[in-house]
């Protein structure tokens, strides 16, 4: 049984296996949602931003932590205004449902579609989406920190700065660039993957944020109904990969009939 932070005294002292990490959403939820400085921080990393530039950071979909959810379909993706005017979506994603491209879009337009009777197309506030996936998007072409635009596909003119589109591949960190590295977004990465007490502590060593993001993620660690909503949300996503597992099999299975009855036609000529 994994030991939970109630063996524990504080952060210094943990140490083994941590309960749930930042990959399980509702721990990403929870400790996003209890720390604006850990907010704060990440989306400065994200974002390239001087804390200097960012004068409010706001959560504007807050649930209640610990209140049961009935639905396992529950979404817990996390809207965000900047600087009261910049809308931010976050999201964690681990399980591949094959449809991030669509969905982010989707997600991407509901958001910025928010004008109100009166006003016109130039009060539109830019929206940016931010996924972080622990799988590979693009098989052919992976990396760790992807930034998308509208462009023109002839010479590259950007269109808008009004629609964003971030990707973090945590499967991928080790293809970091050095500019992911100088805004620490790989250590975030590695915080978000960290299994550990001591892989947190040593990531909280880094810089003041993700010193507060690891105290946020030991203090949730030791909440029992966090803990149970983490637990609950693991079920739900390992049902997923079961389900994919089976239509997967069944998928490679009826290839291979189909494969040895084209063989057979063949023989048979």
């Amino acid at each position: 049984m994994k030991p939970t932070p109630e063996t524990f005294t504080n952060l210094h002292n943990a140490h083994g296996e941590i309960p749930y990490g930042m990959t399980n959403d509702y721990m990403f939820r929870a400790v996003l949602q209890s720390s604006n400085k850990v907010l704060r921080g990440l989306i400065c990393s994200l974002l390239h931003l001087s804390a200097s530039r960012v004068t409010s950071v706001e959560i504007t979909n807050p649930i209640i932590l610990g209140e049961a959810i009935t639905d396992k379909e529950f979404r817990l993706d996390i809207n965000v205004v900047l600087n009261n005017h910049i809308l931010i979506n976050l999201e964690m994603q681990i399980a591949n449902k094959l449809n991030w491209q669509n969905r982010s879009i989707m997600y991407l337009c509901r958001s910025f579609d928010q004008l109100n009777h009166g006003q016109t197309y130039t009060d539109a506030n830019p929206v940016i989406h931010i996924g972080f996936l622990d799988y590979t998007l693009f098989e052919d072409n992976p990396e760790f920190y992807a930034t998308y635009k509208l462009i023109n596909v002839k010479n590259h003119q950007k269109y808008s700065d009004s629609l964003t589109l971030n990707v973090i591949d945590l499967s991928h960190i080790h293809l970091a660039t050095d500019e992911d590295r100088k805004y620490h977004i790989h250590e975030w990465a590695m915080l978000f993957k960290a299994t550990t007490w001591e892989e947190i502590k040593m990531l909280a060593s880094k810089n003041e944020y993700l010193q507060e993001a690891s105290e946020t993620i030991f203090r949730m660690s030791a909440d029992d109904l966090v803990r149970k909503h983490c637990r609950d949300r693991e079920e739900y996503y390992q049902d997923l990969r079961n389900y994919e597992r089976v239509i997967a099999e069944k998928d490679a299975l009826i290839k291979q009939l189909l494969a040895e009855n084209e063989s057979l036609k063949q023989q048979r000529r």
